[in-house]
Parts: C-alpha cells; structure tokens; sequence
C-alpha cells in the first residue's frame, strides 16, 4: 500500500537535518519526508525551514512511514525502538545511532522488522558525507540496500563494511569532522599569529583543506606521497613537517581516532 509518507525520521538533530537538507529535492520532495521529535518546537522550527512535514507522534510517524532512520541518541534506542515496536514491524529500519549494534537493535523489535546499521557523519548537508553501512545485514532486500546506498551516496560516499569495523568508522569519519574543524582553526590561529587578518587566515585553511582532500581523493595517490611533493628539500614546508613530527601530530590522531572508537565500543 502506498504511504503518505515514505521516509521517515525518528528524531531530527543535527545528523537528521543533515540528511534531510542533502536528499530533499535530490531523491524526493522534502515533503514527502516525515519527522517526529519530543523537542515539538526544534521540530516546527526545522519543518518551516526545510520543507519537511512534521508528525505530532511517534506512532503517526511508523503509520506514515515504510521505511525509517533511527536518529536519536545512543542511550534511547532502546527504549524508542521498544516503544514503537508493534508500529515497526514489517518496516526497514536503518540506524545511524553510534554504538548500537544490529543485534541490540533487532534484539528491540519484532523478527518480521528488517534492520541495517549506517554511520554517516556531518558534511552530509553538504552533499560530502562519508557514510559507512554494514554489509552484514541479512534482513534487508536486495531492493532496500540498494535505496538505501541511493539514498546516502546523495550525500556524499557510501561505503559497504563489515560490522565488525563500524567503531573503526566511528573514529575515523564520524566523528573525523571535528579533528578537521580543529585543525582547520588551529592553521588559522597559526596564520594570525604570523599576522594575517582572521577573515583571510581562515578562508586559506579551509581552501586549503578543501583542495588537499580533493586532490587526494581524486589523485589516488598516497597522502605520504602528495605530502612529499610539498617538501622541497632544504624548504619551508619540510620544517614545519617536522615540527609536527616533534610534536607528535601523526601520533596525536591516531590515539584520538583509537579513544573514538574505544568510546563507541562503550556507548550502550
């Protein structure tokens, strides 16, 4: 039977709004996406903004809804999914909750929902997510992995894993946006510091962030290698190479995404 609504969100933060912006108007109409959040007036607020239409319940929005993103925080999907249990069944239920497992999640629902874990992160509102979904899913259709690719390849690069890596994932890209942030402010700050104007200092750290991803996806070459067509021997980049060496940056993020991934292994 046809639905009001085919897609449906349960719980509109950040990641959600993020993927709505980047599929409304690319795969459907925005009104044809359906959300529900306890917070009513973050919901209104987002709804007028974005176009999507809005469900005053939990229960209205399964009804409307064949096919479901879980959004919410790690520590309630348990009890949001055990809630809507029943209003579930026979839907395909996709997870973008760190640290939820497929087992944890079929483990609260019925056998005849079909369920797929997906980490995407935030760039995804810029059409530039990088989504990793888990290959293991035995309940899903061939049809639904393939919408479901669809859907997140309409934010950026989706990629098939096994389940088994997904922490790894965490450390890596979901919550890589913000080692990338940090570095983008810290290179500002460095630029200020040498006196350039903020406005210009940040403007080149983020272009030059944005073309040195770029030229490594495109490339294919390895990132040692395009770094090393940087270093001019005896030069200025070689220097401030080593400093960071001395200061332990390469170090520095792989305990970060290594503390990530540990912690997501930890949520629920």
């Amino acid at each position: 039977m046809q639905k009001e609504c085919k897609l449906g969100f349960i719980g509109c933060g950040n990641m959600a709004t993020a993927l709505i912006t980047g599929i409304a108007g690319k795969l459907m109409p925005a009104a044809d996406v359906l959300a529900f959040d306890t917070n009513s007036v973050m919901l209104k607020e987002k709804a007028n903004k974005l176009g999507f239409t809005p469900a005053a319940s939990l229960d209205e929005l399964c009804k409307k809804s064949d096919r479901l993103l879980v959004a919410v925080k790690p520590n309630v999907v348990a009890s949001v999914l055990s809630s809507a249990k029943a209003a579930l069944a026979d839907k395909a239920v996709v997870s973008i909750a760190a640290g939820v497992s497929s087992k944890m999640l079929k483990e609260n629902l019925l056998p005849e929902t079909r369920v797929l874990r997906v980490m995407p992160n935030t760039p995804a509102l810029v059409g530039e997510g990088a989504t990793a979904m888990c290959k293991n899913t035995t309940s899903f259709t061939e049809e639904e992995k393939q919408w479901a690719f669809k859907l997140f390849s309409a934010v950026g690069t989706a990629l098939w894993v096994d389940e088994r890596l997904i922490d790894a994932v965490v450390g890596v890209s979901g919550s890589g946006p913000a080692y990338v942030f940090m570095f983008i402010e810290a290179m500002a700050d460095g630029g200020v510091k040498e006196g350039l104007p903020r406005d210009i200092a940040l403007k080149l750290a983020i272009q030059t962030v944005i073309g040195s991803g770029k030229l490594a996806m495109e490339s294919g070459r390895h990132p040692g290698d395009l770094k090393d067509m940087v270093c001019s021997p005896g030069g200025t980049t070689i220097d401030a190479v080593a400093s960071l060496e001395r200061d332990g940056f390469r170090g520095a993020v792989i305990d970060a995404v290594a503390a990530c991934a540990k912690k997501s292994r930890e949520l629920v």
